[in-house]
């Protein structure tokens, strides 16, 4: 299949092609999506973000939902590469667990891809976004089982600390009520 070309310029100044484009929109999207969820984000504000013509982002995603799967599966991609690249420098399990741990923090820095997550989790209750994500959720630990070493049952308590970290780095709390310290 032919890589399409728009008229506009990449930052480098050559054509951008509908793969960058795509990833462009996707960008603009985990910021929309953050902050407005799935239903009140438009698909005008995210093609104003990514500096296109909303048209053109139906040229690149068939839907508004297709746009939203592809940006949770952005996000999720982020986090199971993270945790590949830190079990990667780890002997044991739970050594790999705690690498894996301190890379999701790393993580939990970007507020729009945590918000994205919640958000989506959130949207799961309409039934065309429930099974995507659902299987996206259970890959992911799956995925940390695999690479850990270790039985479903330990990877869902890490994911479980991860949702924890999550909702303490979206309401910005304390550091007394983060079940981690910095330092780990």
């Amino acid at each position: 299949m032919a890589t399409r070309t728009t008229t506009s310029p990449s930052r480098s100044g050559a054509r951008a092609s509908a793969d960058e484009r795509r990833e462009q929109v996707i960008e603009a999207a985990v910021k929309e999506f953050a902050a407005h969820g799935f239903h009140a984000a438009s698909t005008g504000a995210i093609a104003k973000r990514a500096g296109i013509s909303q048209p053109y982002i139906y040229a690149l995603f068939p839907n508004k939902h297709e746009l939203f799967l592809a940006t949770q599966a952005h996000v999720v991609g982020r986090i199971r590469d993270a945790f590949t690249e830190a079990a990667q420098g780890a002997d044991d399990p739970e050594a790999k667990l705690v690498a894996m741990g301190r890379a999701y923090a790393k993580l939990l820095e970007d507020r729009d891809e945590i918000l994205v997550q919640m958000q989506a989790h959130a949207a799961a209750g309409e039934s065309a976004l429930r099974d995507p994500i659902r299987k996206g959720f259970m890959g992911v630990i799956d995925h940390v089982s695999r690479i850990a070493g270790v039985s479903r049952e330990r990877a869902v308590e890490f994911v479980t600390v991860g949702m924890y970290l999550n909702v303490v780095a979206a309401l910005d709390l304390p550091d007394e009520y983060s079940p981690v310290t910095h330092e780990e």
